[in-house]
């Protein structure tokens, strides 16, 4: 018997590319319970060529390419009832995104979104986030890519404002964030928090999860801010090659986090949040729950 409802969802991003399959399984009065089968990363990091060449590299392309053919295939055979694939900063970035929208769409018939960071982030927050939230609390939501960082303020139960902002891990890597870009974003947090008192903050993103498990904390739990201070210290008094061998850190991951975890900080010590809660919830989560709700909406009896 095939229990649930089977939905994917691809997330272009700028340090890597997700393949999630899920399956909903309505429980008691229609309460859905979102079974993650399989996610897939292929560390690609278009990131890289839209950040320092405004271009994505034919090298990167073809990899591009053939990555989301190899992820429509696997979708075929997984037979969801619905998919969506989404890009974020580096096609938003890249002078070629366009073009190579369009021959996605040639080679394996995806219909790829290179959606907003405002997008972005409400995806994220649409789903598994909410059930973290306490109406009577304030809330900042950091989401920190590989190009960019959204923020939205919660208060009273509800989103207030957001703002996409042009700092992410990869761009600091590249050294292509500028300092007026971080003044605009603490005037920005000042300016949304100032009036709200005590705040918490919500951090999603694959380094955030990645420092929460290290910390041996589970999803949905908080880490606070001296924690993630001492561990961040411990991981950038090792080369790459040890966090990698010693600490158990993704190539692609032992490069960045350093960097994420600064974006974390920072905005964290603006809001004046000391905790940070962890749901381990991404823009492939977002979507999948975006497609939930279409179908029910679309399937109402």
């Amino acid at each position: 018997m095939d229990y649930g409802l089977r939905f994917a969802a691809i997330d272009v991003g700028s340090n890597a590319m997700r393949l999630l399959f899920t399956r909903v399984i309505e429980g008691e009065k229609n309460k859905p319970f979102f079974i993650k089968e399989s996610l897939i990363r292929m560390p690609l990091r278009l990131g890289h060529d839209a950040f320092t060449r405004g271009t994505i590299s034919k090298k990167n392309c073809d990899s591009f390419l053939n990555t989301l053919l190899g992820f429509k295939n696997l979708i075929d055979a997984y037979n969801p009832i619905s998919y969506r694939a989404c890009a974020t900063a580096a096609m938003r970035n890249a002078k070629n995104g366009l073009d190579l929208v369009h021959r996605v769409k040639e080679i394996s018939g995806i219909d790829l979104d290179i959606i907003t960071g405002q997008e972005e982030a409400g995806m994220i927050l649409s789903r598994n986030l909410n059930q973290y939230l306490k109406t009577k609390n304030n809330y900042i939501h950091i989401d920190v890519g590989g190009g960019s960082t959204e923020l939205t303020i919660i208060s009273s139960g509800t989103k207030q404002t957001s703002k996409s902002f042009s700092i992410g891990s990869v761009r600091l890597l590249e050294g292509k964030v500028q300092k007026s870009y971080w003044e605009v974003m603490h005037a920005w947090i000042n300016k949304k928090t100032k009036s709200l008192g005590p705040i918490k903050a919500i951090g999603s993103g694959g380094n955030i999860n990645k420092i929460a498990s290290m910390l041996g904390t589970y999803k949905g739990e908080s880490v606070n801010y001296t924690d993630i201070k001492h561990l961040i210290k411990k991981i950038n008094a090792k080369n790459i090659e040890d966090r990698i061998t010693i600490l158990g850190l993704r190539p692609d991951r032992a490069d960045v986090i350093i960097h994420a975890s600064e974006i974390y900080l920072n905005c964290m010590q603006s809001a004046g949040a000391k905790i940070i809660i962890v749901p381990q919830s991404g823009l492939a989560d977002g979507i999948v729950g975006q497609l939930y709700d279409n179908y029910k909406r679309n399937n109402v009896i």
